[in-house]
């Protein structure tokens, strides 16, 4: 049986099988063979194979008893003696079969059944493989076009050649490529793996070049930077052919996280274009305070100013002067809505001639009285001294800084000021950054020294000392022995110090 340990072998290689796989589909395929042969189920078919799988032994389990009603699933006591000197009726004892004794059909069943398996288990490891796979960038040559009967005229959908197998198909439908993208019978394309579908003899893989996450896979290869983590890509927001946003945001001070994106001269950027067929790509800096961020999103228009209307519900106004409106617009609202997107936000863009005809600054305050509300902000008389007491702050950030010794927001200040916040682990730029905002708009840094020199002077000063009744309150003056008020009498004495 070596052929059967070569073919074995093969199966392993080729398809990537387990052994236990393999014996299970052989096992299967003879026992589809017996049951065609003796027209029985195949319950009593034992396979048994040897430790290295060079040989197998096929058995009929029958049943021994005193008269022999099914000759399948029966053997008389005389003839299991001849086997063995230990039978008695009743026991159940296995046969040996020669499988060259099956019919020329049962053989032809049996190969069926382990063609079949072999197929569907195969295609099994196919998906689990490239399961793995989805969202990666795949590349493939265009091996035939076929028109697309229900998008639009002159469309085509494209199969590709993986160069793996032909049990691996690539599919580029015609909507997941980018307008007026055309491509040609023996073209290099390169696409994302959106999805698996199964075919009769293995895999075909969905493609797109439509997607957001296509443009994500080309910047990491192009640019170091996103790919070693230093720059992370924040959002991106897609009108495929037409143009992209992309969010980026450094994790190291001292890189200009849009400046590395676009490399010296615009290499970097340029090649990633080429990639996409020419589609224009806006750098935006990622800010983690929402006004900011809007703001770098309507680029390459100037905002004057931006309002949060509803925080809740992500609305926003961002006021332009009326030469910037249609730039901050774009051709068909194309910048606002990959604005709205690149943000998740609502954008809504006004001149100043309209801005100024609105109540924003109103509107931008009950937000602001809103958000606070929403992120249980302490009342005013109750003192914010720690950062997490401060609204909107990541409870596990929280945490990291006060295990370092830096519960206290001056504390949290002062290790900002000094650099030494920046080289903490778990803590992240963006995450003081927005920490220093919630500071500048939530609490009120005092000068402790300052505040107490002036008390000392009031206290020291006793003629702008303030002095009541103290039957009704009444103000009253050193000078006076009686309340001009209730009448009350009293006598002013000099206490220690004073």
């Amino acid at each position: 049986m070596s052929e059967m340990a070569e073919a074995i072998r093969e199966l392993q290689s080729q398809r990537g099988m387990s052994e236990d796989a393999i014996r299970q589909t052989i096992e299967n395929a003879i026992k589809a063979a017996y049951k065609r042969t003796f027209g029985k189920e195949a319950d009593n078919c034992i396979v048994k194979f040897n430790e290295d799988m060079t040989d197998m032994v096929v058995y009929a389990r029958k049943t021994i008893v005193d008269g022999v009603y099914d000759p399948t699933q029966e053997i008389e006591l005389a003839d299991a003696l001849k086997l063995s000197d230990e039978c008695k009726e009743g026991d159940e004892i296995d046969i040996p079969l020669d499988i060259r004794d099956f019919s020329r059909s049962a053989i032809s069943t049996g190969k069926q059944t382990a063609h079949q398996a072999l197929n569907e288990n195969f295609k099994k490891t196919l998906e689990n493989e490239y399961k793995d796979k989805l969202g990666q960038t795949i590349i493939g040559y265009c091996q035939r076009l076929v028109p697309d009967k229900k998008g639009d005229k002159g469309a085509f959908h494209c199969y590709l050649d993986l160069g793996k197998n032909d049990r691996v198909e690539g599919f580029l439908p015609a909507k997941n490529q980018c307008p007026h993208e055309v491509h040609e019978k023996g073209e290099r394309i390169k696409a994302l793996i959106k999805g698996i579908k199964p075919m009769a003899n293995g895999i075909q893989l969905v493609l797109s070049r439509s997607d957001p996450n296509f443009v994500r896979n080309i910047m990491e290869v192009e640019i170091p930077e996103i790919s070693d983590k230093t720059i992370t890509i924040k959002s991106i927001a897609r009108e495929p052919g037409v143009r992209t946003k992309i969010a980026v945001y450094s994790n190291k001070l001292d890189i200009d996280p849009v400046g590395a994106c676009v490399g010296q001269k615009g290499v970097r950027i340029q090649n990633v274009i080429k990639e996409i067929d020419g589609e224009k790509i806006d750098m935006v800096k990622y800010e983690a305070e929402p006004r900011e961020f809007i703001k770098n999103a309507l680029s390459p228009a100037d905002v004057k100013k931006v309002y949060i209307l509803d925080s809740q519900k992500k609305q926003a106004i961002a006021v332009v002067t009326e030469k910037n409106f249609s730039l901050a617009v774009g051709k068909g609202g194309l910048n606002v809505r990959l604005a709205n997107r690149l943000c998740d936000w609502t954008i809504d863009v006004k001149t100043e001639k309209e801005a100024a005809e609105m109540e924003l600054e109103e509107m931008d305050l009950q937000s602001r009285r809103a958000a606070e509300r929403l992120f249980n902000t302490p009342a005013e008389e109750d003192v914010i001294t720690t950062v997490a007491q401060l609204p909107g702050v990541d409870p596990q950030v929280a945490e990291l800084l006060k295990a370092a010794g830096l519960e206290d927001i001056q504390q949290f200040l002062d290790a900002v000021e000094d650099g030494s916040i920046y080289k903490m682990e778990g803590v992240r730029r963006e995450d003081v950054d927005l920490i220093n905002k919630i500071i500048n708009e939530n609490v009120e840094i005092e000068n402790e020294v300052e505040d107490a020199a002036v008390e000392d002077v009031e206290q020291e000063d006793g003629n702008d000392a303030e002095y009541t009744c103290p039957e009704c309150g009444t103000p009253i003056t050193l000078e006076m022995t009686k309340c001009p008020k209730c009448g009350a009498e009293f006598v002013f004495e000099e206490g220690e110090g004073k």
